[in-house]
């Protein structure tokens, strides 16, 4: 798959363990990015609410920051979205996302539940992901058409076909659905960690519908896809701005679906 950098231009899609010029710079970010905000974990911090009543520190802008101006040196004719600081760049064929942090209440108080989460949009859809979760030692990529990893391991969702015998995590505003009484085991994992462990196959179904954006969503879609599994809103669509998600090895998606209406 060619690059999305003319001035790195490769003919045909790596199979691993190459990496095209695109994973590579992307998890060349997520160095930076961890660089930054481990150092900052656990110490002292002053968050801040934003207008939209969501917290943010001085981590959040440094990560988002380096990566922005980092991005204007290697890839200066991409887009770019991010959590803290917006839009930028003309509307091209290439996108970057950044979630400098995503997790920042569980940054803020010390829990290691944190990462941060980047991917490329190319033509409108995400075609790699990085989710660096440093204080748990772990990390996880995509990119389409060559399977996912963590720590670079190949992962898969799980093989599960009975919410009976399934594990589901729950992020939800309102009171959770009948389906999730019939379950094996029911937990409420949050954030980007959830939609990783269904990747790993040791979730089999994510659902989320506090707060999640686009920036939230983008790099976990692939990774999730490209382990094996589905990803959808709650309409059933591979959409990332609706404000819902479901993560599933795919075996149970129509059937969570169904539940949540």
């Amino acid at each position: 798959m060619p690059s999305c950098s003319p001035q790195h231009a490769c003919s045909s899609a790596p199979s691993p363990p190459e990496m095209s010029p695109d994973l590579f710079l992307a998890l060349e970010l997520a160095d930076a990015a961890d660089a930054i905000s481990l150092p900052g974990f656990r110490t002292e911090l002053a968050v801040e609410q934003k207008p939209d009543l969501t917290p943010v520190t001085e981590f959040d802008r440094a990560v988002e920051s380096e990566l922005r101006q980092l991005l204007a040196e290697s890839r200066p004719e991409d887009a770019i979205l991010g959590e803290e600081q917006g839009g930028s760049g003309a509307a091209g064929q290439c996108r970057w996302i950044v979630d400098p942090i995503d997790g920042t209440r569980n940054f803020a108080r010390g829990i290691p539940v944190w990462a941060t989460l980047l991917a490329l949009e190319e033509d409108g859809r995400v075609r790699l992901g990085v989710v660096s979760a440093p204080a748990l030692g772990r990390r996880w990529w995509a990119e389409r058409g060559e399977g996912a990893f963590a720590n670079d391991e190949r992962i898969h969702v799980s093989a599960v076909e009975r919410v009976e015998d399934a594990v589901l995590s729950f992020a939800l505003d309102r009171q959770l659905p009948e389906i999730a009484q019939r379950a094996w085991h029911v937990r409420g994992f949050g954030d980007f960690w959830a939609h990783m462990l269904v990747a790993e196959g040791t979730v089999d179904v994510a659902v989320d519908a506090v707060g999640v954006a686009v920036w939230d969503l983008a790099a976990v879609q692939v990774i999730v896809e490209e382990a094996g599994g589905r990803f959808s809103d709650f309409s059933g669509s591979a959409r990332l701005g609706t404000g819902s998600a479901i993560s599933s090895n795919g075996l149970l998606h129509e059937e969570l679906l169904a539940a949540l209406v």
